[in-house]
């Protein structure tokens, strides 16, 4: 009883004041966990201030290819067959779009493939009394790639380099969680660079819902999923989900890198953690920097209601209609289709395509005017609302009669809300203003009904009320923007290996993707033990290519005999793959190596995680030269002089020429590796016969040296021989000029 009747002694100014503290107190509680109901009530402001803002230009750079009724009612009923889509997207390629994205997912095979049918053609075959020709008509089906609707639409993506969409699931349902990931062309960084991925406040994903590997030919993949806010409203679109502790970027974020020309995309973190966590301030493309909220989300600017951006029809895009407005377009292949499942709230539209949220995170890309969602600038704002505005408040209405501070406390809503819109919100800043005018109409009331149980304004405010309550900390200083990091490499002598697997276009059409990848994986994996082995670092994976590096990061003083030891091994392991695959029905495989040793810039090129640690320089381009340069001279390792001298005598090479390679201007003599130690007195020999004739060719006496390639020829066929011998036939048909100086020169890769 004594608290309630010191509570009530306390004079209204007193009041509103501790009404200040609670509101500091409570929304400082509030501010640090993002109370649902608030940003709720938030939300609704903002899409009121959408709708009165109305409509905005687009960029124009953006159009979206319909699965609309008209389509569904002249090409069938959706799921389509999959040959049709390929149609249209390449219909779409041969428009000249500048990027395609699909939002859409193609997780399972396509039924209505005539391929679907083998099996059946397969069991109907065991009664050739009955059906004698089904299984030359089976294996003639086999043979033709058009009979598969997904390879098919594979190749159409492949060759239009699309983006294709797929999902992320949050279910903690062990039957769901798959053991595939998604693919991603981009080159991820943190910035700062000492930012792990693991660290950032992205949301985390359990599983994800794939495109079959036929299908999922494109340039790249993003996710499409959408995460409605508590009105259920879409206002922010996750730039990145977390899988495994690797962040993917969405469809809209990869079209856009795609469509920019850029390689690489750089998440900004906070240097401060809360929790375990490092927020995001926003991602680059390229040097294009987007500002996100902490989760790593952009916030989207809407430029109006559905049809705001130019829709085509896809069957008039399949007829070859309106090809022309496609080109140099960010195209996107949705549906606005009643009764498929894409549709979402925006603040213009309770039913508005997902499609044309995909193209607004695109244009706002484009634009550069996404929202900026800025929650620290948010709590600052709101902070000074309360405390100053809420003192002058409380004045007001302590020292004028309740006519004043009634039209005080309205001008207070209006001159916030008009202010948020015209000084944040049409400046692209999103700041909350429900929380401030919650402030004014709990001081409003409080005051109120102080002033009305005591009208002394001498009266004393409880004193013991303050005691109850803690002062509010100031908000820490707000997390400056860290610079940009520059990431620049060392220079350091290297050796830099390249691999590539001979024919194995033509060798993987003849397989399933199964046995395919079961071969490709037991090869990368022996291929890469025996670079590791031999202290070496395996860059990267091209496909069937390898990349390698000796020298780096760590330092080793022998990296040119141990890039070259690793070589050998290699052929010498291959040759032990090859029998085991022919004895289980698998054609052999054979490789070309190239080998170069020079100065080349190493280092962390694309984030602070190693699969972006890498080299690059000239060097580095003459190794994959020399590669290439293996089907032209029928050999299978290649290595320059520069590597060979530092190998001292430990190796024994045949000379093989001397090059310009396509892109430098400085000759390189090239050589064949042999052998390790001492070589056999015949491999002397036939090397020391094959330099002679060499030397013979480059002093322009061909006809003796076209002897000694034939007398080769005949002890041994090799495309080598053949290649000189194609040279000195034209050289003795057409003299070379009086400058020539024996050097190749290459004008192709």
């Amino acid at each position: 009883m004594v608290n309630r009747l010191s509570f009530f002694k306390a004079t209204p100014f007193r009041t509103g004041c501790l009404v200040i503290l609670l509101s500091s107190v409570l929304y400082f509680s509030i501010a640090r966990s993002n109370n649902a109901l608030l940003l709720a009530f938030d939300a609704q402001v903002f899409n009121t201030m959408f709708k009165i803002r109305g409509s905005t230009a687009t960029t124009g750079k953006v159009a979206i290819v319909d699965i609309d009724e008209k389509s569904l009612a002249m090409l069938g009923q959706w799921p389509w067959s999959r040959d049709k889509i390929a149609t249209l997207v390449g219909k779409i390629d041969d428009a000249g779009a500048n990027v395609i994205g699909l939002d859409m997912i193609f997780p399972e095979k396509d039924r209505t493939s005539p391929s679907n049918w083998f099996h059946q053609i397969e069991t109907a075959s065991h009664s050739q009394k009955t059906m004698p020709g089904l299984i030359p008509l089976k294996n003639y089906l086999i043979q033709k790639k058009e009979f598969d609707y997904d390879a098919i639409l594979g190749d159409a993506l492949f060759q239009s380099s699309a983006i294709t969409g797929f999902a992320f699931t949050f279910s903690q349902s062990p039957e769901k969680v798959k053991t595939s990931t998604p693919f991603s062309s981009a080159h991820i960084r943190t910035s700062p660079a000492g930012i792990s991925f693991d660290g950032l406040s992205l949301p985390v994903a359990r599983s994800a819902v794939l495109n079959i590997p036929e299908v999922s030919q494109g340039e790249s993949e993003g996710f499409i999923n959408f995460f409605p806010g508590a009105t259920g409203t879409v206002h922010k679109v996750p730039f990145f989900i977390s899988l495994n502790s690797i962040p993917y970027p969405s469809l809209a974020l990869e079209m856009a890198r795609q469509g920019i020309g850029a390689r690489a995309l750089t998440i900004h973190a906070s240097r401060l953690k809360k929790g375990n966590r490092h927020a995001v301030l926003g991602v680059s493309i390229d040097k294009h920097f987007i500002p996100t909220d902490t989760q790593g989300r952009i916030t989207l600017n809407y430029r109006g209601g559905t049809g705001t951006f130019p829709y085509y029809s896809a069957v008039d895009v399949y007829d070859g209609k309106n090809g022309f407005e496609l080109k140099d377009k960010y195209v996107l292949v949705g549906t606005s289709a009643a009764g498929l499942p894409d549709l979402r709230a925006t603040p213009f539209s309770n039913v508005f395509p997902g499609v044309e949220v995909h193209a607004t995170i695109i244009d706002n890309i484009l634009a550069k005017d996404p929202f900026c969602h800025d929650r620290f600038a948010e709590i600052g704002i709101t902070f000074l609302m309360i405390i100053a505005g809420g003192m002058i408040l409380n004045l007001v209405l302590v020292l004028t009669g309740p006519l004043i501070s009634a039209a005080t406390g309205l001008f207070f809503i209006v001159i916030s809300l008009w202010g948020n819109y015209h000084f944040f919100f049409l400046n692209n800043q999103l700041v909350g203003s429900v929380y401030p005018l919650f402030t004014v109409v709990l001081l409003f009331t409080m005051v109120t009904l102080a002033q009305y149980f005591y009208k002394d304004r001498e009266k004393k405010f409880i004193h013991n009320a303050f005691a109850h309550y803690i002062s509010p900390k100031l908000v820490d200083q707000l997390v400056k923007e860290p610079a940009r990091l520059s990431l620049k490499g060392e220079q350091k002598e290297l050796t830099i290996f390249f691999s590539d697997i001979r024919n194995f276009t033509a060798i993987s059409e003849g397989m399933d993707s199964q046995r395919l990848a079961a071969i490709l994986n037991q090869y990368l994996t022996a291929m890469s033990n025996i670079v590791m082995a031999h202290h070496g670092m395996v860059d990267k994976y091209i496909g069937d290519a390898v990349m390698a590096i000796w020298g780096a990061p760590l330092d080793d003083p022998n990296h040119a005999m141990n890039a070259l030891r690793a070589s050998l091994e290699m052929t010498d392991k291959l040759n032990t793959l090859n029998q085991k695959w022919v004895a289980e029905g698998f054609p052999p495989l054979g490789i070309g190596i190239g080998l170069n040793t020079g100065l080349a810039s190493v280092g962390n090129f694309g984030s602070a995680q190693r699969f972006d640690y890498t080299v690059i320089g000239d060097n580095v381009n003459l190794a994959s030269r020399l590669e290439s340069l293996n089907k032209y001279y029928g050999t299978t390792i290649l290595v320059s002089e520069e590597t060979l001298k530092r190998t001292g005598d430990r190796f024994f090479s045949r000379f093989v020429d001397i090059v310009r390679v396509k892109g430098m201007k400085t000759p390189v003599r090239i050589y064949e590796p042999i052998c390790e130690g001492e070589p056999a007195p015949e491999q002397i020999e036939k090397a020391a016969a094959f330099d002679e004739a060499t030397g013979l060719y480059r002093s322009g006496a061909f006809e003796k040296a076209r002897q000694m390639f034939l007398m080769f020829q005949q002890q041994e066929k090799h495309v080598i021989n053949e290649v000189y011998l194609h040279r000195i036939d034209y050289f003795m048909k057409n003299a070379p000029p009086t400058d020539w100086d024996g050097v190749f020169t290459f004008n192709q890769k």
